[in-house]
């Protein structure tokens, strides 16, 4: 037999070459693309406003009372730091925001799985949660004065009610959203109601309620200016209505970047116990 007749075999028994790497199209519809791209955009998001603030500033074309620019801002942050006790308004507003929220989850968090699990839960309550969350919180702060008063509890009731009927509305769309297979498969093998809700609906619900409570912590922080409009003297929000009535804009810039920051920094630490908790659970779907 002639050489050449074994080539084929030969090439069939090589190692394969090793394909060239082609670089991920960044525009895929619900693509992936690198961490050090994803880094990328996220600061050129951030930057990109900052400096057209800077030069509108700059330009003279917009009143420095009106819009101070970024240096103004930061002048007033250290001053309201060193002078007028900035460490404690951030305190004190993260307690009020972190304790309404808190006290919105743990009440939430049973209800919205009892909705979404039972259907009869659903007609009894579901309305009327639909009905409440409509009304805006800012409404009840003469109501809430008169049950609980002017002290702290006020201010953590109003963050409350503004985010507890959304989160349990949330949570109960989490638990409607496991897949029905899931529950057929745990009658199937004879799963009690107790079972299926704590080893079936619970868990597989888990990472759509944790984004559900990092949305909703967010909408709690909407809610801190309200909230220190109760006979409130300290907290960022309070900062910001009293430099309102001073004309002082900068400590206004200031107060909402602060806020905006702290609820970044809560935000990633989120999506950090997300990615911890349910990373491979996710990939695996």
């Amino acid at each position: 037999m002639s050489t050449t007749e074994h080539a084929p075999a030969r090439e069939m028994l090589a190692p394969p070459v090793a394909a060239k790497s082609r670089p991920v199209p960044l525009w895929v519809v619900r693509g992936e693309i690198s961490r050090r791209a994803y880094i990328g955009f996220a600061l050129t998001g951030l930057i990109v406003p900052l400096l057209a603030w800077w030069a509108l500033s700059l330009s003279g074309l917009v009143d420095p009372t009106f819009m101070p620019g970024p240096g103004a801002v930061v002048h007033r942050l250290v001053s309201w730091w060193t002078d007028d006790g900035l460490a404690d308004d951030i305190c004190i507003s993260i307690y009020r925001v972190v304790g309404g929220w808190a006290l919105s989850a743990v009440f939430a968090l049973p209800l919205g799985l009892l909705i979404g699990t039972f259907r009869p839960v659903q007609a009894l309550l579901e309305p009327l949660t639909d009905f409440i969350r409509y009304m805006p919180a800012v409404a009840f702060i003469p109501l809430v004065m008169l049950w609980i008063g002017i002290d702290e509890g006020s201010k953590i009731a109003i963050i409350f009610i503004g985010t507890f009927f959304q989160m349990v509305l949330m949570i109960a769309e989490n638990v409607r959203a496991v897949p029905i297979a899931q529950i057929e498969a745990a009658q199937t093998m004879g799963a009690t109601r107790e079972e299926m809700i704590r080893l079936v609906i619970f868990p597989s619900s888990r990472p759509a309620i944790v984004d559900t409570l990092r949305i909703t912590m967010g909408w709690a922080w909407t809610y801190l200016v309200v909230a220190e409009l109760v006979a409130a003297n300290s907290g960022l929000g309070y900062a910001i209505l009293k430099a309102q009535r001073y004309l002082q804009t900068d400590r206004i810039f200031g107060g909402i970047l602060l806020i905006g920051l702290i609820g970044l920094m809560i935000d990633q630490v989120f999506r950090l116990v997300h990615r911890l908790c349910f990373g491979k659970w996710m990939a695996k779907r």
